[in-house]
């Protein structure tokens, strides 16, 4: 029986699941971060050791400047307080992307985050905030070209982001959009790929169970 290592999650729809009830779409990303730290949880019940979410791409700095900026106050919010509960319960959190981009004083709530990481969590947590795969490898070859070790796919991977996250096993995108949107492309290169329609809001532990289930009868050929 095929058991994950690693799950990713697109978290799609908040705004969309605003919409459908008639409610600013601001409280659509509000709704979205408790369903994160719910599914956090899920993950953890369930043995996994490692969840990807992608909460902030790289992309989404263009959108405009009120949703930007209600974006970056809930990331302080679970920064200071989702965050913390969580690494009460055996959570290790690690933020991956651009993160000079973020907010100083949000940069630096991070870090005091991950310096509380236990050492033997029961699930790490990783943030994929201001994050886009193709700026990681970008990043990654520079480093790399500048400590003249070798380009191999391993030494490579060894100066991503990401360096410490498993290859994901499934990548999970809701709210009926069929692409991976710049998210975690060469860690995804195997992953099982579930496109659901409920909005992330509406992601539920029977829907985590059913994905799952069919993970654990898929065949997975890794290119054999």
């Amino acid at each position: 029986m095929n058991s994950p290592q690693c799950i990713g999650f697109i978290l799609d729809g908040n705004r969309r699941w605003a919409k459908k009830r008639g409610i600013p779409k601001l409280l659509g990303h509000k709704a979205g971060f408790d369903k994160f730290e719910e599914t956090v949880r899920w993950v953890r019940d369930r043995g996994i050791k490692h969840m990807a979410g992608f909460v902030f791409s790289t992309e989404n700095w263009k959108r405009d400047k009120e949703e930007v900026d209600y974006l970056m106050d809930l990331y302080r919010e679970m920064a200071e307080e989702k965050f913390e509960r969580l690494s009460k319960e055996g959570v290790a959190v690690r933020f991956i992307g651009k993160l000079d981009m973020l907010p100083e004083d949000l940069q630096e709530s991070m870090k005091n985050i991950e310096a509380k990481n236990v050492s033997d969590p029961k699930i790490t947590a990783w943030v994929c905030i201001s994050y886009g795969s193709r700026a990681e490898i970008t990043a990654a070859a520079r480093s790399i070209a500048k400590s003249g070790e070798e380009i191999t796919e391993e030494s490579l991977r060894k100066h991503f982001w990401s360096a410490d996250m498993p290859d994901l096993d499934i990548v999970v995108r809701t709210s009926g959009e069929k692409r991976l949107s710049n998210f975690l492309l060469w860690q995804a290169a195997y992953a099982e790929l579930f496109f659901i329609e409920p909005h992330w809001p509406d992601f539920s532990e029977d829907i985590l169970d059913n994905i799952l289930k069919e993970y654990a009868n898929r065949e997975r050929r890794l290119g054999k």
